[in-house]
C-alpha cells in the first residue's frame, strides 16, 4: 500500500483522481489539470515505466481529435514544461524524460512510486504465496491499494478504459481471496469493514453481501437490519435503481439466518408494535418492508376478496416526462412523499421508491376511489410553479386486462 512518506520520491496515484506529490506537496493534480496534455504525458509515461512509448503513439494520445499543424514541435513544448516544473519543485537535475531513438521513457534516476504498479506486484506475490496468514496480509494490502477507478472519470482514452477494466478484475480477485481466508479465520470483524471498504471505492457491484454476512455472522441483528435497509434504500433513492436479483436474494438469505435470542410473548408483541405516538396518514416504509407487504397481502387476495391497488406516482415535466435531473428533485420527492402520506389512509402503505417516484399500496379500495385519491394528492403537492405535475399508474394486484389503467394527474 502506498504510504507516501518516504523523501525524495515521487508518489503517482492513479487510482481516484490523478496526482503526482513530492515530500508531501502535490506538484502534479486537480481536477483543472488531469485533462490536460502534461497529465497525459505523465500517466502514459509512468504508468510504462521501463517499457518507453513511440513517438507516433504518444503524439496520437495527446493529440487525439485535435488540429495541430505541426505536432512534433507541440510536444517537444509538453515535455519541457512538465521537465522544467519537475526540476523546479523536486530540485533536482535528473532527465526526467529522456527520448531515445524515437522511444519517450520516464527516468530511472528518480524514486518513483505508482499506486497501480504497487497493487501489481502485490497480486503477483499473492499468486505465489502459500501460507494462508501472509496471503491474506498480502490480499488486505492489495485491496487498500485500490482507492477508485483507474484514473477515474479521466478514463476517457482507450489505453485507460482498458486499464481501468483490468484493475477492476484485479480487485475483484484479491477481495474474493481475502474474503475467503476471512471466512475460513473466522475474522468477521475485518470482513466486515472490507465489505464497508469495497462498496465505497468499487460501488454498485455487490460488494454490500460481503459486510451483510459477516453481521450475520457476528449475530448484531439490529446493525444486519439496518444495513439491509440502508442498501437498498441507497441503490433505490441515491442512484435510481433496484439492486441486482443476486444482491437481494442473498442479503434476505443471510438476513434470515439470524436468530433471536429467547423471549417471552409479550416482549415480541412489544418489539413488533410501531414506537413513538399513533401517527396519521399511510404507513411509509423502506422497499424490503414494502415488498413483504405486497407480497403478503397478494396471499390474502386469493382467499379473501378484497381488492388492492398498487400505484405509482411519478413527478413529471410539463411534457409528461420524468423529472431525473434537477437541483431540487431530493425536495420535490420528499414533497411527494408527504402529500401521499397525508392522502391515504393509515391502513395503505407507502415507498419513496427512488428520485422522483413513489410505490402506494391502497388497501380494500376500488378504481374509482384511487381516482379520488389521485386529485387529493395532486391538491397537497400542488407548487406555483404548474410545469411540475404528477403522473399515476394503477393496477389492481390481482389484475385483469380490462382493470388496469394509466392515468395522468
Amino acid at each position: 500500500m502506498m504510504t507516501g512518506k518516504e523523501e525524495n520520491t515521487l508518489y503517482v496515484r492513479m487510482f481516484g483522481e490523478f496526482s503526482v506529490t513530492w515530500n508531501g506537496k502535490r506538484i502534479f493534480g486537480g481536477r483543472g489539470f488531469t485533462e490536460t496534455q502534461s497529465a497525459c504525458l505523465l500517466q502514459l509515461l509512468i504508468h510504462d515505466k521501463g517499457k518507453g512509448i513511440g513517438r507516433i503513439r504518444l503524439e496520437e494520445s495527446l493529440f487525439a481529435g485535435r488540429e495541430i499543424q505541426d505536432r512534433g514541435h507541440a510536444m517537444r513544448s509538453i515535455v519541457y514544461n512538465v521537465r522544467k516544473k519537475l526540476r523546479k519543485e523536486c530540485l533536482q537535475e535528473a532527465d526526467y524524460i529522456r527520448q531515445q531513438s524515437g522511444v519517450y521513457y520516464w527516468t530511472d534516476e528518480v524514486r518513483t512510486v505508482e499506486d497501480a504498479a504497487g497493487m501489481e506486484c502485490l497480486c503477483q506475490e499473492i499468486r505465489e504465496e502459500k501460507d494462508p496468514g501472509r496471503r491474506l496480509e498480502l490480499c488486505l494490502d492489495a485491496c487498500h491499494c485500490y482507492t477508485g477507478e483507474f484514473l477515474g472519470i479521466q478514463a476517457k482514452a482507450v489505453w485507460a478504459e482498458k486499464e481501468a477494466r483490468r484493475y477492476k478484475e484485479l480487485f475483484c480477485y484479491c477481495m474474493e481471496e481475502a474474503v475467503g481466508l476471512l471466512r475460513e479465520q473466522k475474522e468477521y470483524i475485518c470482513m466486515k469493514e472490507l465489505g464497508l471498504y469495497a462498496a465505497k471505492v468499487h460501488p454498485l457491484a455487490d460488494w454490500e453481501t460481503v459486510t451483510m454476512e459477516a453481521l450475520a455472522a457476528l449475530g448484531k441483528i439490529e446493525e444486519a437490519r439496518k444495513f439491509y435497509d440502508d442498501t437498498v434504500s441507497f441503490y433505490m433513492q441515491e442512484q435510481g435503481m433496484r439492486p441486482s436479483r443476486r444482491l437481494t436474494e442473498l442479503l434476505r438469505s443471510l438476513g434470515n439466518q439470524i436468530g433471536h435470542s429467547y423471549t417471552v410473548f409479550d416482549e415480541i408483541q412489544e418489539a413488533l408494535s410501531e414506537s413513538g405516538e399513533k401517527l396519521s396518514g399511510g404507513y411509509v416504509c423502506t422497499y424490503p418492508v414494502f415488498e413483504g407487504i405486497y407480497q403478503m397481502m397478494a396471499r390474502i387476495l386469493e382467499r379473501s376478496g378484497q381488492s388492492v391497488y398498487l400505484m405509482l406516482c411519478t413527478i413529471v415535466d410539463s411534457k409528461g416526462n420524468p423529472v431525473q435531473e434537477s437541483s431540487v428533485l431530493d425536495q420535490l420527492s420528499e414533497r411527494l412523499c408527504e402529500a401521499i402520506r397525508h392522502s391515504v389512509r393509515r391502513s395503505d402503505a407507502v415507498n419513496q421508491y427512488g428520485k422522483g417516484q413513489c410505490l402506494v399500496l391502497l388497501v380494500n379500495t376500488t378504481c374509482e376511489n384511487c381516482r379520488i385519491l389521485q386529485k387529493r394528492i395532486n391538491s397537497q403537492f400542488r407548487l406555483r410553479r404548474q410545469r411540475i405535475g404528477i403522473q399515476y399508474y394503477v393496477k389492481s394486484i390481482i389484475c385483469t386486462p380490462e382493470m388496469e389503467q394509466r392515468i395522468m394527474g
